[in-house]
């Protein structure tokens, strides 16, 4: 190894150890820690699209935080609770002959975690912008996806904000 790299590492190595930097996503698994017990508050009028928010969650939880959950609740050392605040599909462009060319879906959520610390709760919000064929209507399936597509956008928030949050209680 030359000079010019050796002194390169030692500098990078120097301003991310110095400066005491630490990715989000430790505050986070400090917050969201043990067993992870994440219920559901059903939408009833639109149950489908409640189930796959709390999948979505289930999964952000285990592959990008390593969590360890639980289907039992007196288990865990954290309860997230998730719940579908709104779900809707926009119009966003008309064709030349007046049909909607551009939707978007939104995806509004809100999310209550607890632990031993405490409780807290915020709202996040995702959408997806898609289109359709000309003169074509919006199917069933194409709905499911955009809406699935805007709640994982929503709930890729979570995180910032449960770190943000971290912060936050720190200080006080």
């Amino acid at each position: 190894m030359n000079f010019k790299s050796f002194v390169l590492s030692t500098v990078i190595l120097f301003l991310f150890t110095a400066c005491g930097y630490k990715p989000s996503s430790t505050y986070v698994k400090k917050e969201i820690n043990g067993k992870v017990f994440v219920d559901l508050n059903v939408n009833i009028e639109d149950p489908k699209n409640s189930v796959l928010i709390k999948d979505a969650m289930t999964e952000l939880l285990v592959h990008r935080l390593d969590s360890k959950l639980t289907n039992k609740k007196e288990l865990a050392d954290t309860i997230i609770l998730v719940k579908r605040n709104s779900v809707g599909l926009s119009t966003l462009q008309y064709d030349a002959d007046g049909y909607i060319k551009l939707y978007k879906a939104t995806a509004n959520i809100n999310v209550n975690y607890s632990n031993s610390e405490g409780k807290n709760s915020f709202n996040v919000s995702g959408t997806h912008d898609f289109s359709i064929e000309d003169g074509g209507t919006i199917s069933d399936t194409k709905r499911y996806e955009a809406i699935k597509t805007a709640a994982n956008k929503a709930l890729d928030e979570v995180l910032s904000k449960v770190a943000i949050l971290s912060f936050k209680q720190k200080q006080q």
